[in-house]
């Protein structure tokens, strides 16, 4: 395995002291104790009277209650990327715990507020809009009556906030403590989960299934616990849908999202209906190109014969994914390049640390921290690039506020997806070798094949698991089938799987923490392909769209942001577009074959 710190300096730790000095701080209990005065004194004083307040009462009222969400959010922040850093600590397990309990009991007092606006008229809230000072909320409060259907009286409201630290949070910390504490030895090498998974990228093909053999045991070993969690988790959600009259299991996100099931649909037939000429197509080569008669599931992610996978030190890595953001934007490096500067980014490898990747963005008066685990292969450059969108977009998006700098997840996935693209195409244009270059071109196809298949696999998966679990309990072996058929429709002929494999989805952490969030990945990955297409089409002043479309944050919607490009997500022909980009790499591939 590359080493990551052979060149250059070692890899960085954040420092979380921006938004506060340690755990047992004065500051946290001072902000905590505040921020309840101040949502009891705001519930006082409103609670009851949004229907008689001015507009520009509640426009003040708004701001008020942002002010009370900013400092509960930073506290929450604090606890959840120390507990993401070491989740082993019982320590940082224990304050986790009792944040979540506070900031819940204090937020309680405030939970009224959206409540009673979702219960104004619409003829009501449009007078009341007519004034300035509220119209700047417009986009905060069309979003929050997306939900105004599903909305229960305001007891059964309270009850299920207060019982969340109990109920779906605290399976999900089960699960998380579970997979930090995991270890899977790997031909006598005692390794956590994440580093078990990054050996099935290795060059050698009998590591690579020594380590598939012994993911598969771990997880099989804790099937019984894995099992209970899932449906567990998938029963509560069930119930609480139910309850709130969404149609279907995944119709919650997709208002999260802000996006409509029939767009959703569109995007989850149009990659399905392209499995044969994009997934099953390529692995079909690269079975070809591996000389084997069959691919297992530990060669899906096997480095192409030629392909040494060279080591990237954290200081190349760096350059490389600047470098390719300032000949995009010099504004967009110059704020990335923050990230690099300060201690906002943590690589470190170290038992207890979350697995995998994410850009948290804490609050807008502080700054998001980037979490990796850099293990120095070009993916791990890719992983940067991605999560660097990510930040400098949360950063650029900050200037909207508590309440409106978050994007839906189907477009917090452009900034990051672009930037991903943007560092590919640096990479492919400075290399001269054509071997290289034809290698360079299937490690993307992997890549967009991983964003685009495998997460409208996984969501098929979670679609199936979820309308089966409303007939009773599965269990760990009927999961597996649901897991296996999700699998095999995706990748096709070229595989044989081993029968271990059917506990790898075990292992996702997006099935327990934000069902039905995978197909985000597929969405912003098949838009920004739709969107580089516009760029390299020369598309007048097409960076400074692309950075008014970051700033605008969650103010918003698809359409809009995508207007000023001449692109509409919900013209089938627009999902197309997207994959026929990789169905053009395959093609090019195939050529060079």
């Amino acid at each position: 395995m590359p080493d990551a710190t052979t060149e250059g300096d070692a890899l960085p730790s954040w420092d979380l002291r921006d938004l506060y000095p340690a755990p047992d701080s004065p500051a946290i209990a001072r902000d905590l104790d505040r921020a309840e005065a101040d949502a009891r004194a705001f519930a006082a004083a409103h609670a009851g009277r949004l229907g008689t307040h001015s507009g520009a009462a509640l426009a003040e009222a708004i701001a008020d209650y942002e002010r009370i969400e900013e400092v509960l959010e930073r506290a929450m922040s604090y606890a959840q990327l120390l507990f993401s850093g070491d989740s082993n600590d019982p320590a940082i397990g224990r304050f986790y715990q009792s944040m979540s309990e506070r900031v819940t009991t204090i937020a309680t007092h405030v939970l009224f507020f959206s409540l009673e606006l979702n219960r104004l008229e619409e003829a009501a809230l449009e007078r009341k809009l007519a004034d300035p000072a509220l119209a700047r909320w417009r986009p905060w409060l069309r979003d929050l009556r997306v939900f105004r259907p599903h909305q229960l009286s305001d007891e059964v409201e309270k009850l299920l906030h207060e019982k969340e630290v109990t109920g779906a949070a605290a399976w999900s910390r089960l699960f998380d403590e579970t997979i930090a504490a995991m270890r899977i030895t790997v031909r006598d090498a005692e390794l956590t989960v994440s580093g078990a998974l990054n050996l099935l990228s290795d060059q050698d093909r009998a590591v690579r299934e020594a380590a598939g053999h012994a993911i598969g045991a771990a997880f099989g070993r804790n099937l019984r616990l894995f099992s209970l969690i899932t449906n567990t988790l998938t029963k509560d959600k069930e119930i609480v849908d139910t309850w709130r009259r969404y149609p279907r299991p995944g119709s919650y996100r997709n208002r999260a999202n802000m996006v409509e099931d029939e767009v959703v649909d569109a995007l989850v037939a149009a990659v399905t209906d392209a499995y044969p000429r994009l997934a099953h197509r390529y692995y079909t080569l690269k079975a070809k190109w591996l000389g084997l008669p069959g691919l297992q599931h530990w060669d899906r992610n096997a480095p192409l014969p030629g392909d040494d996978d060279r080591a990237v030190s954290w200081p190349q890595a760096r350059d490389i994914v600047l470098g390719a953001y300032a000949a995009f934007s010099p504004e967009l490096a110059d704020i990335g390049r923050r990230f690099f500067e300060r201690p906002w980014i943590d690589a470190t490898l170290h038992p207890g640390k979350a697995g995998g990747a994410f850009a948290h963005p804490t609050v807008p008066s502080v700054h998001p921290y980037l979490l990796l685990n850099y293990h120095g292969r070009t993916r791990d450059v890719m992983t940067l690039a991605h999560e660097l969108g990510h930040g400098v977009h949360q950063v650029l998006a900050g200037r909207q506020g508590c309440l409106m700098a978050g994007t839906p997840l189907t477009l917090a996935e452009t900034a990051s997806v672009f930037g991903e693209m943007l560092t590919f195409r640096a990479l492919l244009a400075a290399e001269t070798d054509p071997a290289r270059r034809r290698i360079m071109l299937a490690c993307k196809v992997e890549d967009m094949l991983n964003t685009v298949v495998r997460q409208i696999a996984f969501y098929r998966f979670e679609t199936l698991l979820h309308d089966e679990r409303r007939s009773g309990e599965l269990l760990g072996e009927r999961i597996g089938e649901l897991w296996m058929q999700a699998q095999t429709e995706s990748l096709g002929p070229a595989f044989e799987f081993s029968p271990e494999y059917a506990v790898f989805w075990a292992y996702v952490p997006h099935f327990v923490h934000t069902p039905f969030y995978v197909y985000a990945y597929a969405f912003g990955d098949c838009l920004v392909n739709a969107l580089y297409g516009v760029f390299q089409a020369g598309h007048p002043e097409f960076q400074a769209k692309y950075l008014d479309m970051l700033r605008a944050g969650g103010t918003l919607r698809h359409r809009e942001l995508l207007a000023p490009f001449g692109l509409d997500a919900s013209d089938p022909g627009f999902w197309r577009r997207g994959l026929d980009v990789i169905a053009g790499f395959i093609d090019e591939l195939e050529a060079g074959a």
